[in-house]
């Protein structure tokens, strides 16, 4: 492929599902029969991907609660009470927070691929959570007996170890959900909190060999929840720079709810390094109107006056439904914008080719 073309990776779940969980929840079904109801989700998700003609899949996210909170399910050291994060509608979401040490997954993503080759041959792509997001979820008045230094080594081990298991179980591509660097300037406009976030990533990706680190990518956006956003005000000017200091060579940046995208193009021009790849959104997940194949082909079409088409590649804008219980896309919708975005990259493709 000529420009290379991913999902995020969360897909809506199945009003079924939804249903199930509820019920699960209210002790109205078994654990046996919940499982059921993931495992038909999961299929039928694979199989319509594979269907839009998506080249590398994920598992939608099926599974998992939220796109953060995976490695915490079931943990007994995590308590409710920790940072709130307000989304421009006016809802907030509001992180767990550490009760005690030491800090350990409960959870592998590379379970979540052991558990997606049941059901295809194709490519696997799975997301993973940033260091710097869950190094939120430790108290500020802290930990007695567990200082927020020993907090973060154990992070990072961690998280080396999420992404690790992922290519054990023979992971495509790995991608870090960084979704709160954008947030981060809101929340501290002299950047240093940036600072530290980007710091502790690298701590992570240091770990592996550059063979490895040509498979992790780094995925950007103003968060994406109920069809609203957490930082969109931010101008991205303030964080790409700082952003292409990370050390992984892929980079999924949204784009296609920019209010002056050439101007972002102008800025990933001036400071992307020639060993990095940047996959621009093409996908507006957070309108529920399904783009054009040629609307698609028309956003590439002028990314490639800003990036080298051989360091260009395309996504969508975020995922379709990073917490569980956001239905504000529906299913059928999610799915069509895919089948768009792979009809305009090979539109695009073919426009290239020919100039």
């Amino acid at each position: 492929m000529l420009i290379p073309t991913e999902s995020i990776g969360s897909i809506p779940r199945p009003p079924q599902l939804l249903n199930a969980i509820r019920d699960f929840k209210a002790g109205d079904i078994s654990l046996e029969k919940l499982d059921s109801y993931y495992k038909d989700a999961l299929i039928d998700t694979i199989q319509r991907l594979e269907e839009t003609g998506s080249s590398i899949i994920s598992d939608g996210e099926q599974t998992k609660p939220s796109f953060l909170a995976y490695p915490l399910s079931g943990l007994t050291n995590i308590e409710d009470g920790g940072v709130i994060i307000p989304f421009a509608d006016g809802h907030t979401r509001q992180l767990p927070k550490l009760s005690s040490g030491p800090f350990k997954y409960n959870i592998n993503a590379g379970s979540y691929i052991q558990t997606a080759k049941l059901y295809t041959s194709l490519p696997i792509k799975q997301a993973v959570i940033s260091a710097s997001a869950l190094s939120l979820i430790y108290p500020q008045s802290g930990i007695e007996g567990y200082s927020q230094e020993n907090f973060l080594d154990d992070l990072v081990q961690e998280c080396v170890t999420d992404i690790q298991s992922c290519f054990n179980q023979g992971a495509y591509h790995t991608q870090i959900d960084f979704t709160e660097a954008r947030l981060s300037i809101k929340l501290d406009p002299s950047k240093q909190l940036l600072k530290q976030f980007i710091d502790l990533n690298n701590r992570v990706l240091n770990y592996f060999s550059p063979e490895l680190r040509q498979r992790i990518g780094v995925h950007t956006c103003p968060g994406g929840d109920h069809d609203s956003t957490h930082s969109l005000d931010v101008n991205y000017a303030d964080l790409l720079p700082s952003l292409f200091e990370l050390n992984a060579k892929n980079f999924f940046i949204q784009l296609a709810s920019e209010k002056q995208p050439e101007q972002v193009l102008a800025i990933i021009k001036e400071h992307i390094k020639p060993d990095q790849r940047i996959y621009v959104g093409v996908i507006d997940v957070l309108n529920p109107e399904v783009e054009t194949a040629e609307w698609v082909r028309d956003r590439i079409l002028c990314a490639a006056e800003y990036i080298p088409v051989d360091q260009l590649g395309t996504t969508d804008d975020c995922g379709f439904s990073p917490f569980e219980d956001d239905t504000s896309t529906g299913r059928d919708t999610a799915f069509a914008k895919i089948s768009a975005r792979i009809i305009g990259t090979k539109l695009a493709e073919k426009k290239l080719i020919s100039v």
